[in-house]
């Protein structure tokens, strides 16, 4: 079967698809493409296989590729050196264009597989979020590992299927209000996105000032998957706004930061951990991304100061040669050392429940200078957060 044949039928039959709930119309395209998986994607009986799901396409897709990579160079140097318990790790990946309903598709696929024993890497508050919703994740028993989100409705309330690697938007929003208070700044303004993952940004922010008996002095929405930030361009410049805190992705937050710049706006820029600073100096221009803030949830990766940091190097040189280094594909590689962690402690021939097992025991876990800990009622692994900056080279600073 072709891969135009997962699309709705033409003409005739396109009324009666449009007829079925969407969500049946989700499960019969998962279900098809794990057909489509199971017979094009084939696994020795002896491998760990792992599925991803990434936004390879779409305003995050520059994000999306260096999460694979992130990954994939962490398994490439375990498969090279033995594997886990004698296994090969395999990882079959899936592009959701950053799109909800795709996510939740391409995740159906893989949890009908039944060699995928952990799922690693997602993108997106929302994507998850829905992942969780339809009970994906509940009713296949698997894990997730590393999401690429620190969305609090996937944190809050517990659920034990998320384990996160990275600190949560509320922490971030609280480390860059707390900095903020500290130079006298108070009139601050916010630019996200108009989904759960801003929804959450805007949250943990609002809430930050709170504690410090203060509020926004605007806030303005941008529309998911889109670089329209004009509206929003204009309500910030009008609120004279001494910052301006940005819970947004990579190419609309370009788009204002150079809008903003451009026409007039001074305040100091930040955004949380999502974006990727050569993108923004790219599309944005580097006069308009100098002195931007930009917080972190794992270590500088920049300077070889920490043994994981060395390894992570060392890795991305052989397998990756050529492919910068920068914060998303740390982050990622981090979150594989974390999941082969769990498979090596899961014994020979894992299962997802023993995997699942297996990462609730992971406390007190060093990875080479930073420390993960889960347990039986905690999955947020860290609460590390620090801020840096684009300077007028480009690069980032501590």
């Amino acid at each position: 079967m072709r891969a135009k044949d997962l699309r709705a039928p033409r003409a005739g039959g396109r009324a009666r698809w449009a007829a079925i709930p969407w969500r049946r119309r989700a499960r019969a395209a998962g279900a098809l493409l794990a057909t489509l998986l199971a017979a094009t994607l084939p696994a020795c009986a002896a491998d760990i296989v792992v599925g991803q799901v990434a936004p390879l396409s779409g305003v995050l897709s520059t994000t999306g590729q260096q999460m694979v990579l992130g990954g994939r160079v962490c398994f490439d140097w375990v498969n090279d050196h033995g594997g886990v318990n004698g296994a090969r790790i395999v990882t079959v990946v899936a592009d959701d264009g950053y799109d909800v309903a795709r996510t939740e598709q391409a995740t159906r696929a893989l949890v009908a597989r039944p060699d995928v024993v952990a799922l690693f890497g997602f993108a997106g508050t929302a994507n998850v979020a829905r992942l969780l919703d339809d009970r994906v994740l509940a009713d296949a028993g698997v894990a997730l590992v590393a999401p690429y989100t620190g969305g609090q409705a996937l944190r809050t309330p517990f659920n034990p299927w998320i384990f996160h690697v990275r600190a949560s938007y509320a922490r971030e929003a609280e480390h860059m209000v707390q900095q903020l208070e500290t130079l006298g700044i108070h009139r601050i303004a916010l630019l996200y996105q108009d989904d759960g993952f801003g929804q959450s940004g805007k949250a943990g922010i609002e809430a930050a000032l709170a504690r410090r008996g203060q509020a926004l002095a605007a806030a303005a929405p941008y529309e998911r998957n889109t670089g329209d930030v004009g509206a929003a361009v204009r309500t910030i410049i009008a609120a004279h706004a001494q910052a301006v805190i940005m819970v947004a992705v990579n190419k609309p937050a370009a788009a204002f930061i150079k809008a903003y710049r451009e026409g007039g706006g001074g305040g100091q820029l930040f955004n949380v951990s999502v974006v990727d600073p050569a993108e923004l100096v790219r599309l944005a221009g580097l006069d308009n991304a100098r002195g931007l803030g930009i917080s972190q949830v794992v270590p500088y990766p920049y300077r070889d100061t920490l043994p994981v940091v060395r390894e992570f190097q060392a890795a991305l040189h052989r397998y990756a040669p050529g492919q910068a280094v920068n914060y998303t594909n740390f982050e990622e590689y981090l979150g594989a050392k974390v999941l082969v962690e769990a498979l090596r402690r899961a014994g020979p021939s894992p299962t997802r429940a023993r995997v699942l097992a297996a990462l609730e025991s992971l406390h007190n876990l060093d990875l080479g200078g930073m420390t993960i800990s889960f347990g039986p009622h905690e999955r947020v692994g860290s609460t590390f957060v620090e801020v840096t900056v684009i300077d007028g080279d480009g690069r980032l600073l501590k």
